[in-house]
C-alpha cells in the first residue's frame, strides 16, 4: 500500500510546525527588545526626573535687616542713583552678625556669610530702591541661600559624615538648625531658573538666557531652511531634467544628511566667521549653520511629500488648461504642504537639540545678559547644558537635570505637533 500521501502531509506538518515555532520566537525576540528600550528610556528618564525636579524649589532664609541710613542715603536725599549706590553686600552681613553676635573669628564670619546667596544684596538693592520710605527702619527680608545649603535642606548632603568629607562645615549646621527653630528657612517655587541667564552662583543659575538664544537661533534656521528646502524640493522634483548633473546632485543631498553635524560647526567657522567676518556667539551664525545641518532632511522630507501626491492631480490641472508653473503652486504644493511642514518640524527639532555645530562657532561662552536680537552674544539650552554639566558644584548638577527635562518637553511638543499636523492634514488616495 502506498504511503506517500501521509509522508508528505507529516513533511508539510512538520515545516508548518518549524515555522510557527521561529515565528514565535521571532515575535518574542522583538517583544524583548522592545521591552528592554522601554526599560532604559524609563531608566534615563527616571534618573533625569530623580535628579532635575528639586531644581525647581530653592531654599530661602529671611533676615532681619536694619536699613541704616547712614550707610544707605547719609545726606537724606532719597536720590535713586545714591541709593543704588549703597553697600548692601555689608548690610547683608551685618545682619548675619547681628544674628549670631558670637561669631567673633574672621574666618568663622566668611563661612557665616556663606549661609546666604551673593544674590543677596541685589534682592535688598531692589527692595530699597522700591521702597526707599523703609530706610532706616528694620524689615524682615526673604533672600535665596547659598547652593551648599540648599543642597543640604534638600537631603543631598549626609550630615553623619565627617566635615572633612562634606562640603559644608559643622558651625554651618548649627547656623541653619537655628533658622530652622525660628522659622526662618522655607522652600519656595525656583522663578529665578526660568527668569535668569547663567550664573556662577548655581542659586542664581536659569535657563531664560540660553532658552532665548535658542529661540532666535531657531527662528533664523526656519526663516531660510524653509523656502530653501522647499524651494529645492519643488526644482528637483517638477522642474529639474532627469540627467546625470541632477543625480549627482541627489545624491550629494542623501550623503549630506548622514554627515556629522560637527562639520557644519566647522565649515560655519571656516566661511561666515573667519572669512566673512560675522560676530562669534551670535544666533544669526548659530541660525545659518542650523540651515546648512537641516537642509537635507528638509529636502528629503518635501521630496517625499510632492512623490505622493497621485499623478492624476497633475494630469488633471494640466487637462483643464493650467501652466505647468499653475499646476505645482496651485494644486500639487497644497497638497504635499502638510507633509513638508511636517518634515520641517522634524529638522527644527534636531536643531534645537544640536550643540557640537555651535559649540565650534563659539556659543559655549559664558553669557549672563539675557539676548535682545540675532546679533548679541547668546548660548543655546544644550550648550548650556553642557556648561552646567561641567561645573564641579552639585547644586548645577540638578540644574542639568533641570534643563534637560525642559530641553526634552520642547522637543516632545514639536515631534508631537509633527505627529497632529499628519494626522490632521494627512490625505489617503
Amino acid at each position: 500500500m502506498d504511503n506517500s500521501p501521509k509522508h508528505t502531509t507529516d513533511l508539510v506538518r512538520q515545516g508548518l510546525a518549524k515555522r510557527y515555532r521561529q515565528e514565535a520566537r521571532f515575535r518574542r525576540m522583538g517583544m524583548t527588545a522592545i521591552i528592554l528600550g522601554l526599560a532604559f528610556v524609563s531608566m534615563l528618564f527616571i534618573s533625569i526626573i530623580g535628579n532635575g525636579y528639586s531644581a525647581f524649589w530653592q531654599t530661602y532664609a529671611q533676615l532681619e535687616v536694619h536699613l541704616d541710613a547712614s550707610k544707605i542715603d547719609p545726606e537724606g536725599t532719597r536720590d535713586s542713583d545714591v541709593i543704588a549706590d549703597a553697600d548692601y553686600g555689608g548690610i547683608i552681613k551685618q545682619s548675619l552678625r547681628d544674628m549670631f553676635p558670637d561669631v567673633t573669628g574672621r574666618r568663622d564670619k566668611r563661612t557665616l556669610y556663606r549661609l546666604v546667596s551673593n544674590g543677596a544684596s541685589y534682592d535688598l538693592k531692589d527692595f530699597v530702591v522700591a521702597n526707599p520710605d523703609r530706610i532706616g527702619t528694620t524689615i524682615q527680608l526673604w533672600v535665596p541661600a547659598d547652593d551648599d545649603i540648599d543642597m543640604l535642606m534638600k537631603g543631598h548632603f549626609d550630615r553623619d559624615k565627617p566635615e572633612s568629607e562634606r562640603r559644608i562645615k559643622d558651625n554651618q549646621i548649627a547656623w541653619v538648625d537655628t533658622f530652622v527653630e525660628q522659622n526662618r528657612i522655607e522652600s519656595r517655587f525656583n522663578k529665578t531658573f526660568f527668569t535668569a541667564g547663567d550664573s556662577r552662583d548655581p542659586e542664581l543659575a536659569g535657563i531664560w538666557g540660553a532658552a532665548t538664544g535658542s529661540f532666535f537661533t531657531l527662528i533664523i534656521t526656519l526663516l531660510l531652511a524653509f523656502p530653501l528646502g522647499v524651494a529645492t524640493a519643488v526644482y528637483l522634483e517638477e522642474f529639474a531634467p532627469q540627467n546625470k548633473w541632477t543625480d549627482v546632485i541627489e545624491v550629494n543631498i542623501n550623503n549630506l544628511a548622514a554627515v556629522p553635524s560637527i562639520v557644519f560647526g566647522l565649515l560655519g567657522l571656516a566661511v561666515f566667521i573667519n572669512f566673512i567676518g560675522m560676530p562669534r556667539s551670535a544666533p544669526l551664525v548659530g541660525g545659518m549653520v542650523l540651515t546648512l545641518m537641516t537642509l537635507p532632511t528638509i529636502i528629503i522630507a518635501s521630496r517625499a511629500a510632492l512623490k505622493s501626491v497621485p499623478p492624476s492631480i497633475r494630469e488633471a490641472a494640466l487637462g483643464v488648461g493650467a501652466s505647468k508653473m499653475q499646476m505645482v503652486f496651485h494644486h500639487v504644493l497644497p497638497l504635499a504642504m502638510p507633509g513638508m511642514l511636517t518634515g520641517t518640524i522634524i529638522g527644527m527639532a534636531q536643531a534645537l537639540g544640536e550643540s557640537a555645530p555651535l559649540l565650534m562657532i563659539g556659543m559655549v561662552a559664558f553669557i549672563v545678559d539675557i539676548p535682545t536680537g540675532v546679533l548679541d552674544p547668546s548660548t543655546v539650552l544644550p550648550v548650556q547644558i553642557y556648561l552646567w554639566a561641567d561645573s564641579p558644584e552639585r547644586a548645577f548638577v540638578e540644574r542639568t537635570s533641570a534643563a534637560i527635562m525642559v530641553l526634552l518637553a520642547f522637543l516632545i511638543a514639536m515631534n508631537a505637533l509633527a505627529v497632529l499636523l499628519r494626522k490632521k492634514f494627512e490625505r489617503r488616495w
